[in-house]
This record gives C-alpha cells, structure tokens and sequence, in this order.
C-alpha cells in the first residue's frame, strides 16, 4: 500500500470508533492503529527520497531551462545586433554611392555644359572669321572687278 491509503486507513478506523458519550473522543484498536504508523514510517522515508529527488529534478530541468533560454536571448541579440550594424553599412554604403553617383551626375552635366558653351564659342568665333573673310572677298573682287574694268577701258 502506499502512504495514502495507509492515511485512508486510519481515517476509516477512527471514523469507525466507538464515540466516546458527551467528548469528541473517539475509542479505537490501539494496535491497528499503530500497526499502520509503522507502515507509514517505513514508506515515508521512501516518498520523501522519491519527492525530494522529484524536486531536485524539477530544479535542475527548470535550471537548464532557464540557461538554455538566455543562451538563446543572447545569440538571438548578437545576431540581431550583427543585422543592426550589417543594415547600417550597407545604408551608409547605398548612401554614399547614392552620393557619388549624384555628384558623377552633375559633374557630367557641368562638362556637358562647358564643351557646348566651348564648342557654341568656336563656331561663333568662326562664323565671325568667316564674316570678315567674306567681307574681304567681296573688297577683293570689287577691286579686281575695277582693275577688269581699267584694263578693258585701256585696251579699247
């Protein structure tokens, strides 16, 4: 039997006694009943090894359970702090090229601009030189138009 149906036991003995008239006294079998301690003595030391290795186990489970738990809070805090930094390289990576491909940007525009602004300089530059060349060549032929003229008027 175990401890609780030893204990059921006894209750059942006392319930069982003969009333004791105007106490709350009741009379039982003194050997049954100490019969029964007996037992109860000799398994108790057997539940209380068995509970106590019970509870030591619980401790133990709830222990590495608890370890086991930081463990994971802590790679789980790493790793995301290893995502936090790996996030804020590759943002100030996406900036900087951002930053570089805008500057390539308007410098490529302020070349572009500067070789028009050069190249619109040459041909007015050139026009210019052409105006004066034609104008020459007009003086030119004007005067060779003269001296046609002079010489066909001699040779009549």
């Amino acid at each position: 039997m175990d401890l609780l149906e030893l204990i059921d036991e006894i209750e059942d003995i006392v319930e069982a006694g003969t009333s004791v008239p105007l106490t709350n006294k009741v009379m039982v079998n003194k050997e049954e009943i100490m019969e029964l301690l007996r037992e109860i003595r000799i398994k108790l030391p057997d539940e209380i090894k068995q509970a106590a290795w019970i509870k030591e186990e619980r401790e133990r489970i709830i222990s590495q359970a608890q370890e086991t738990a930081e463990n994971i809070l802590n790679d789980t805090q790493l790793k995301l702090e290893q995502m936090i930094n790996k996030e804020e390289v590759l943002k100030n990576a996406n900036q900087k090229a951002n930053d570089i491909i805008r500057k390539a940007q308007l410098s490529a525009e302020e070349i572009r601009n500067g070789a028009l602004d050069y190249a619109d300089e040459l041909l007015y530059e050139t026009q210019e030189r052409l105006k004066e060349l034609i104008q020459l060549l007009n003086e030119n032929r004007k005067e060779l138009k003269i001296i046609s003229d002079e010489a066909k008027d001699i040779t009549k």
